[in-house]
């Protein structure tokens, strides 16, 4: 069996308030994510699908229990280095064009200005966008523009890809095209993938795995292999 290259560990996330109970997001949270697989999270608006990938990169700090990465403590590693993020709304510079906002994940990683740019050409060209490398967001639709920001989390070569209802703001038809660009791409780069949506139709499409959250406060209530 793959080796699991993300674990959780009894995973709490609380928000303190004065002078009343903390507001508790999830709880008990334990999962196993194997190298290469991917894991689609579904469950109710508020349980904690969006914060629990915010807490696995770092962007928000655990109340309790361990993040094990390759069998590391995630405190002791970069998440940064290690995870790509693609956000539900589009999050691109509109000052920047499409290769620069590839290049931004790429900046600050002892990458030569060209082999920056060959690799940000590489991840426009294998999302589908080889000739758009100089259009501003506003000039690409959006299914395009998530295009962009997929490249800018592939370009850094993640260990994991955290995928944060990528599609949720495309219309129907741009949507099941965008399902089958990421299924091609996911198959070409064996990425390790973790993806929240709404939809449990889309979980079942992509995913080899998919992890059924309860109401807030979240907990697992079951899992399904695909």
């Amino acid at each position: 069996m793959t080796a699991a290259v993300l674990e959780l560990h009894n995973l709490d996330k609380e928000i303190p308030r004065p002078d009343r109970e903390p507001f508790v997001i999830f709880k008990n949270i334990n999962l196993s994510v194997r190298d290469g697989e991917f894991v689609s999270i579904v469950g109710p608006s508020g349980c904690g699908k969006t914060t629990m990938l915010r807490v696995i990169n770092g962007l928000m700090p655990l109340s309790g229990g361990e993040i094990l990465i390759d069998g590391r403590s995630a405190r002791a590693v970069d998440n940064e280095l290690l995870m790509g993020f693609v956000f539900q709304g589009a999050s691109l510079l509109p000052w920047r064009t499409s290769l620069k906002n590839v290049l931004l994940g790429l900046e600050g990683r002892n990458h030569s200005t060209q082999d920056a740019e060959r690799t940000a050409r590489k991840f426009l060209e294998l999302v589908g966008l080889s000739g758009f490398e100089n259009h501003y967001p506003h000039e690409l639709s959006g299914g395009m523009q998530q295009r962009v920001n997929l490249a800018r989390a592939l370009a850094v070569d993640p260990r994991i890809l955290l995928m944060d209802e990528p599609f949720a703001a495309l219309d129907a038809q741009t949507r099941s095209f965008m399902q089958m660009e990421l299924l091609r791409i996911w198959r070409e780069t064996k990425k390790t993938v973790i993806f929240v949506t709404h939809m449990i139709s889309e979980a079942i499409l992509l995913s080899d795995r998919v992890i059924v959250f309860t109401h807030r406060p979240g907990t697992i209530r079951s899992e399904c292999n695909v």
